[in-house]
């Protein structure tokens, strides 16, 4: 027995000297010359195509000589501040901030330059902050691009717009983009907006709810939705009155569901923004950072930030309808045309 306790003991104290080994191992590695270690902060990840930005980040910045660490805020911005700190105070490099809240976000981005930390904000903009660069899709183009789909598919009649969280950038840029195209047509009396909602969160029940009061108050001709989460949650009430497929619907991100919905006719566009080149364009940037350069200014143009300019970096979204839906999205590998079509 003694011998035996003996020897339960020596292998419980080399099992836990492994445990320290093998975390200061993992520590020298992060702190390791020519390995930068970069800081990915998502506001959620439930959403598919933030798991696709940080799955497409991860590889490049790999691919790149780099590490990432990555947190989830689970929709919480003060889960994401915490967060935040925490990857600084882990020595990232570089941080890679989704925004849950814009302007909650500010003092993310003072306490990383208080530490000497670029930070890089990613597809949702950092209000009223001197971020190091901007990055994401051209979202004014993006509205304009839902607004004339629907334009040209219902030029005339009542519109329901269903904006995003009003806590995002982002909404406010789609709305802009919405406005370009409706105001003629309004000013003209073609088209009458019965009514304009934002919806917290982005959440499906939210576009849902507002979608079928809506539909109880007056006769909606056609629905502006400014993601697919709202589209599919406007789609559900329209399908328990019977008018999915009747009513043109617009998107964004080019979810699987809202390709399928594409497909059956129940969603007119959605925008695809290719994920992988504004996560791999990311992940390039943040190492030039992480080098000590900055953003590459031959790339970016000069935006007003609530008083702050910074550097942004936009890509160029892309509308994709039933007649373009192969040739883009399944054509790229982002879903499959079985995927899409429920077809070889």
């Amino acid at each position: 027995m003694k011998i035996h306790a003996i020897h339960r003991f020596l292998w419980l104290l080399l099992s836990a000297l492994a445990v320290v080994f093998s975390g200061c191992k993992q520590k020298t590695e992060a702190a390791k010359p020519g390995r930068p270690l970069i800081g990915l902060s998502l506001a959620d990840l439930k959403e598919e195509r933030w798991q696709r930005d940080r799955d497409f980040f991860i590889a490049k910045v790999e691919s790149l000589g780099g590490q990432v660490i990555v947190q989830d805020a689970a929709g919480d911005p003060n889960a994401q501040m915490r967060q935040c700190d925490g990857l600084l105070a882990k020595g990232v490099g570089v941080l890679v901030v989704v925004p849950k809240n814009a302007d909650a976000a500010r003092p993310i981005v003072l306490s990383a330059h208080a530490k000497g930390v670029k930070v890089i904000s990613y597809d949702r903009l950092i209000g009223g902050s001197d971020v190091d660069l901007y990055l994401s899709f051209d979202n004014e183009k993006v509205g304009e691009i839902q607004a004339q789909a629907i334009v040209e598919v219902m030029p005339k009649g009542n519109y329901l717009i269903l904006k995003g969280d009003p806590a995002d950038k982002n909404s406010e840029m789609i709305s802009r983009g919405h406005l370009k195209i409706l105001q003629p047509l309004i000013d003209k009396g073609d088209i009458h907006i019965a009514a304009s909602q934002s919806c917290d969160k982005w959440l499906r029940s939210e576009a849902q709810r507002i979608t079928a009061d809506a539909l109880q108050k007056s006769a909606i001709d056609a629905v502006l939705a400014s993601n697919d989460g709202t589209a599919s949650g406007a789609i559900a009430a329209l399908q328990s009155k019977g008018l999915a497929g009747k009513i043109p619907v617009s998107g964004q991100d080019a979810d699987l569901i809202a390709c399928q919905y594409i497909w059956q006719g129940w969603q007119t566009v959605t925008v695809y923004k290719p994920i992988q080149k504004l996560a791999e364009a990311a992940a390039v940037q943040a190492m030039r950072m992480a080098e000590g350069k900055g953003a590459d200014s031959s790339q970016t143009v000069p935006l007003d930030n609530d008083g702050a300019t910074v550097p942004a970096l936009f890509l160029t979204p892309i509308p994709v309808t039933k007649e373009n839906i192969l040739a883009t999205v399944a054509a790229d590998g982002f879903h499959s045309k079985r995927e899409i079509t429920g077809e070889e």
